[in-house]
């Protein structure tokens, strides 16, 4: 298996009142295709920080990211959300789904974005495989926890990530809820050989990962 992503001498640090805080403090790991990686630590360990950095969405103090090929670390703004559109899937633990938009729309807007023609197509057979062939047209107020992290699933999937990250993503969902999101994760991401980077607290999560990387204090202390 080659590499998809990986991280050297990676650290974070901001400013605070009491002076400049170190979130993150050279944190180096090699994650192959088609792993499933769960990264572990107390509160405040920089779990979400790490997952950020490690997709682009912030920017490291020190260090160098590769996804893909690409050093995410080497790119402007424009050029690492480009370098996402195209590897990148995401899932977070409160949906962050487009609220004036359908459970369709929602699935469509990363292909209509991309220029993708069969937006509609793609999005309904995902939909579909998810279990949401009936509330297409329904709107997230109109859908359950459960069904609006399904939507969120299937929108991550739809363009076929190489990398789909995803941040507590049974956070705010009941237990049973919580574990058939699980399945159709882990599902999806066996169907499609995508890599699963998965930020969680729970370790029975976590124990369902083909890896675990622990973080203490900002880091990394096993893997």
């Amino acid at each position: 298996m080659d590499t998809v992503l990986e991280a050297s001498g990676l650290g974070k640090q901001v400013s605070s009142p009491e002076g400049t805080l170190a979130i993150l403090a050279d944190v180096s790991l090699e994650i192959r295709r088609g792993e499933t990686v769960a990264i572990m630590g107390a509160s405040g360990a920089g779990k979400s920080t790490l997952l950020a950095l490690l997709a682009g969405l912030d920017e490291p103090t020190t260090g160098t990211v590769t996804l893909a090929g690409s050093e995410l670390t080497a790119l402007d703004e424009d050029g690492r959300a480009a370098l996402r559109a195209r590897h990148v899937g995401f899932v977070f633990q409160s949906f962050h789904l487009v609220p004036s938009l359908t459970a369709l729309e929602n699935v469509m807007l990363p292909l209509e974005l991309a220029g993708r023609r069969d937006a509609r197509g793609a999005a309904l057979e995902v939909l579909g495989r998810v279990g949401l062939a009936a509330r297409v047209g329904h709107y997230p107020r109109q859908l359950s926890g459960g069904e609006q992290q399904r939507v969120a699933i299937a929108r991550a999937f739809v363009t076929r990530p190489d990398v789909l990250f995803a941040d507590e993503p049974t956070g705010n969902l009941d237990a049973a809820t919580g574990e058939r999101i699980m399945e159709l994760l882990f599902g999806l991401n066996t169907e499609t050989g995508a890599t699963l980077v998965l930020v969680t607290h729970d370790a029975a999560l976590a124990g369902r990962c083909g890896r675990v990387i622990r973080l203490d204090a900002g880091q990394v202390v096993g893997s």
